[in-house]
């Protein structure tokens, strides 16, 4: 059937009927620069089933896909891995419009559901290790709650050893591609860490936990299938995303410093850039990354597994410029591990922004610098001198964190 928009085959029996947004570019604050997809799946089981729904405004592309594999109307059987809205807006749609005869999703997913839609009192709920028949083959359920939202669930086709993984494993990532090994790896990287950073992050232990009960189950995958960017289905694709997760789940802290900051007359920017070049020659890998060029989530994917958070700002109105102000709160909520923290500035009269900054790292249970720097109005040659040598000091306390001597260099 021809309609514009046709299912994608994952492997035999299984498609993928989701939607692609190539226009958003923020979600809930964290910056999509090359949009997203909503992955939904079907199963041409004796029950066909639909894992996962799309975005409300999509609910035509979805099922449009759909359609050219089936009439909609077969559809017996649709699972809630996650109900974020995002994954069930249209879902009331799709009840209205398919009347499957089942919808399961976990048992806080059924109260999610309920709470987001008050008319879906028939979720029937599955608990962690339960299994459901589709007729020719069964699918299991793992609760993977607070990964990342206390409803969210893995199913699992274990004769087919496919794992549809809500937003587990996924990325922000709009492209007419489907599957990871169409991908440049370097793109695929950056956007998985990204995603993990801004999303997975505060729940870190929590990935190290389900990774271990995944090995202890003996799960073993021939495909992941998430809800957003493409499906991993090669062996090397799906062990590197693995051990990419475990890494960044342990936040060791590497050689590697954050350099983010904002400006109002240039001033703190030349402490920066001093400070970046201290930093540098003591063999440090430095990532500079003014705010007035980069968002809050770029700054989040750039501490995750850096040794150090080194935050600039002027003082205003006593206090600390606002998109300063901005990514540290958002980089609080988001909790990284193992960095060390400092902050710099330069300011008129008063002075207060730096040791704000510094209040506010230690409540992310940063690792102190032990010094700070502030320079008044606009630094000379001295002042930028003194900005290299806090470079060259924080340099020594990172080589040391992440295990390495200062005299060796080298890149992270």
């Amino acid at each position: 059937m021809m309609n514009g928009f046709t299912a994608v085959p994952v492997a035999k029996d299984v498609f993928w009927v989701g939607a692609i947004d190539l226009n958003v570019r923020n979600f809930h604050g964290y910056s999509t620069d090359r949009g997203t997809t909503y992955n939904a799946y079907l199963i041409l089981a004796e029950k066909p089933t639909l894992i996962d729904t799309v975005k409300a405004p999509f609910l035509r592309e979805m099922l449009n896909r759909i359609a050219s594999v089936i009439n909609p109307d077969r559809i017996e059987y649709v699972i809630s891995n996650h109900s974020e809205m995002d994954h069930s807006g249209c879902l009331p749609q799709v009840m209205d419009l398919v009347k499957p005869d089942k919808v399961f999703a976990s048992v806080m997913g059924r109260k999610t559901l309920a709470a987001h839609f008050p008319f879906m009192s028939s979720v029937t709920a599955v608990r962690d290790g339960d299994r459901i028949s589709l007729g020719d083959r069964e699918v299991s359920f793992m609760e993977t709650r607070m990964l990342h939202w206390p409803d969210s669930m893995f199913s699992y086709l274990p004769a087919e050893r496919i794992l549809f993984s809500h937003d587990a494993f996924g990325m922000h990532l709009a492209s007419m591609e489907r599957f990871a090994d169409e991908f440049d790896t370097v793109v695929l990287s950056y956007e998985a860490k990204k995603y993990f950073a801004n999303i997975l992050l505060p729940y870190s232990n929590l990935v190290t936990a389900l990774l271990g009960r995944v090995k202890e189950a003996g799960m073993e995958f021939s495909i992941i299938a998430p809800d957003h960017g493409p499906v991993w289905r090669t062996e090397s694709d799906i062990r590197r995303i693995l051990g990419l997760w475990e890494t960044w789940a342990h936040q060791k802290p590497s050689c590697k410093a954050v350099v983010t900051y904002d400006t109002m007359w240039g001033s703190t920017d030349l402490m920066a850039r001093a400070v970046a070049d201290g930093l540098a020659s003591g063999g440090i890998t430095v990532e500079v990354l003014p705010l007035r060029a980069f968002s809050r989530s770029d700054v989040a994917t750039a501490l995750l597994g850096a040794g150090a958070l080194i935050v600039g700002s002027p003082t205003l109105n006593n206090g600390i410029f606002p998109t300063v102000a901005d990514v540290l709160a958002y980089l609080k909520g988001l909790r990284p591990k193992n960095f060390i923290g400092a902050a710099f500035g330069s300011y008129g009269w008063s002075g207060e922004a730096v040791g704000l900054i510094e209040r506010i790292l230690g409540e992310m249970d940063a690792k102190p610098a032990g010094d700070r720097m502030r320079l008044q109005y606009v630094p000379d040659a001295e002042g930028c001198a003194k900005c290299g040598e806090f470079g060259e000091m924080l340099a020594k306390k990172i080589s040391e964190l992440c295990g390495r001597a200062p005299s060796e260099g080298g890149n992270e």
